[in-house]
């Protein structure tokens, strides 16, 4: 599945948020959100944001995060209906709004922003227009949580067969080395 160089950018933003500032598991280790200083450093490197994102901003992001997980979670398990709720209360309250924008040298793009034109609600608009439009767009199974065990980072699937499910290659990794381990000590190599 491809999609557009923006829509990519506002799912890896999504996932990049959501696995950066959301409590759980991440890869065989509990993971806990971080908080203060360090919120602030986790979303700049989760939005490769600049120098003057205040913490306010920061902690609106980590909220946003935290609706957007329950957005992945709902769509893993075949909750259709609960995560688009989820979207379209975001929606409504950051005020997405489509804009056409343009950096010097660049073709036209359609741009979310919300009503606030702040940074965390134009990322949070962003965002939930992003999984709005693969959930509309009959993509829902392209979002996913890590099929690991003790790990639930979320993804998105851009993988021609649709058959990703795992949030990493180390976390593929340890599931197939689990399973070799495990067909060796019954014997079974087949």
């Amino acid at each position: 599945m491809l999609f557009d160089s923006h829509m990519r950018i506002l799912l890896d933003a999504s996932v990049a948020l959501v696995n950066a500032l959301t409590d759980g598991e991440a890869r065989g280790r509990r993971h806990t959100a971080p908080e203060g200083a360090e919120r602030v450093g986790a979303v700049r490197a989760a939005l490769a944001a600049g120098e003057g994102l205040e913490l306010g901003e920061a902690d609106r992001l980590a909220g946003t995060a935290r609706v957007l997980r329950t957005v992945f979670e709902a769509v893993a398990a075949d909750r259709l209906d609960d995560a688009a709720r989820a979207l379209n209360a975001l929606l409504r309250e950051t005020g997405a709004r489509p804009q056409l924008d343009r950096t010097p040298g660049e073709p036209w793009q359609v741009h979310f922003h919300g009503g606030a034109d702040s940074y965390a609600v134009n990322w949070s608009a962003g965002c939930a227009t992003g999984l709005a439009m693969v959930l509309g767009g009959d993509h829902a199974g392209r979002l996913g949580v890590c099929g690991a065990p003790h790990c639930d980072r979320v993804y998105v699937d851009t993988s021609r067969n649709a058959g990703r499910q795992f949030c990493s290659t180390p976390c593929q990794n340890r599931v197939k080395a689990a399973a070799f381990r495990a067909r060796r000590g019954t014997g079974d190599d087949a």
